[in-house]
């Protein structure tokens, strides 16, 4: 028997959730959503390998609180996918989990109904419902992996995965990503160090053993075998930018010097463009200019982007009702109209150049 002085002192309860097998079998995957998600982690692989010459690009919300607003804007993405398909491959940011500095709120799946009742295990089953609608309008998603034990219940939904900076230096993340499905982009840490995320990639290409979960939700030691389509995210540290020319050649050569493939993905946000999303279109058009002058490295870029541009602050829960529809709750965006010029932009300038870069 527990120790009830020494055990969980600070632990009020242990609200017992549906096991992942659970959540799936009451929201199983579709035929529509499995070939999406298989032709956008082989697409990718593709990319990072250099046998497919397109960008990809990462590019939603900062996070999704509304499913309603989120699938208007896939619906306006897959529009959009359809344009610049032939230059650019879109994935959807899809954004549950919310790491914070101090506190707020920490993600539709933390919090579904933003009112602190902290129903994680309805927002767990209401995000793998809007993942397998994201993927049946035939949308590649992308996340970011915060908690360990939330990839067996949707990881089977996503394409291409995100560690952020706070966790890039964390065994635990290096440990997981060594075992998920999907290629992994591995940020700097905030600070703007790139050891780190290059340590990482060494780290998750190997073979580990570590705590998790299975899909009956028992405790079990999972074994990996290596992921070996990790690459960098250059998002900028310490409140200064790092995707321009002299940052991209360092970055270059310290993935050189560490024996791993030169690829790497600009984030538009964050500290490249000082957290002001009107900035995003000028670090776009950086990479692209980068590119035009013979840059062989960049693979893919993130954009924070929603329907409306922005944020807003999360009101009292009984002034929910007065949220700005298509607006970020988290960090600001850019708008949909801005996004769209931006990337039909960049597909015109770089849809003669791109098949040129592989060899």
């Amino acid at each position: 028997m527990p120790n009830r002085h020494l055990e969980n002192i600070n632990v009020t309860a242990f609200d017992v959730m549906p096991t992942p097998d659970e959540i799936h079998s009451r929201l199983p995957l579709s035929e529509a959503a499995e070939n999406t998600v298989d032709e956008g982690r082989e697409t990718l692989r593709r990319i990072l390998d250099r046998k497919d010459h397109r960008l990809f690009v990462v590019v939603g919300p900062c996070s999704v609180h509304d499913p309603a607003g989120g699938l208007d804007y896939a619906q306006r993405l897959k529009k959009l996918a359809e344009e610049v398909g032939d230059t650019l491959f879109l994935v959807m940011r899809v954004y549950f989990e919310k790491p914070r500095t101090t506190t707020g709120w920490k993600g539709f799946i933390n919090d579904p109904f933003m009112d602190d009742s902290f129903r994680v295990d309805i927002g767990m089953e209401k995000a793998r419902e809007f993942l397998i609608h994201v993927n049946e309008l035939g949308v590649p998603a992308a996340t970011e992996a915060l908690d360990p034990t939330a990839p067996q219940y949707y990881g089977d939904l996503i394409a291409w995965t995100a560690i952020g900076a706070r966790t890039t230096e964390s065994q635990t993340h290096r440990e997981m990503s060594s075992g998920l499905s999907t290629p992994v982009g591995f940020k700097n840490s905030t600070s703007g160090d790139l050891t780190v995320a290059v340590n990482a990639i060494l780290s998750a290409s190997k073979p580990h053993s570590f705590l998790g979960i299975n899909g009956q939700g028992s405790v079990a030691i999972v074994r990996t075998k290596g992921n070996r389509y990790g690459h960098v995210v250059l998002r900028g540290g310490d409140g200064r930018p790092n995707y321009d020319t002299v940052s991209v050649s360092l970055a270059e050569q310290a993935l050189a010097k560490a024996k791993l493939p030169a690829n790497l993905v600009i984030d538009c946000s964050h500290a490249n463009s000082y957290k002001k999303p009107e900035l995003q279109p000028l670090v776009m058009n950086d990479i692209v200019n980068q590119i035009r002058c013979g840059n062989r490295s960049v693979v893919g870029v993130m954009v924070e982007s929603n329907i409306v541009g922005g944020n807003q602050p999360i009101p009292i829960p009984s002034k929910l009702s007065d949220l700005k529809y298509g607006c970020s709750v988290t960090d600001a965006c850019l708008g949909w109209e801005e996004t769209e010029k931006m990337l039909l932009d960049a597909a015109n300038t770089l849809r003669d150049l791109l098949p040129k870069r592989n060899p």
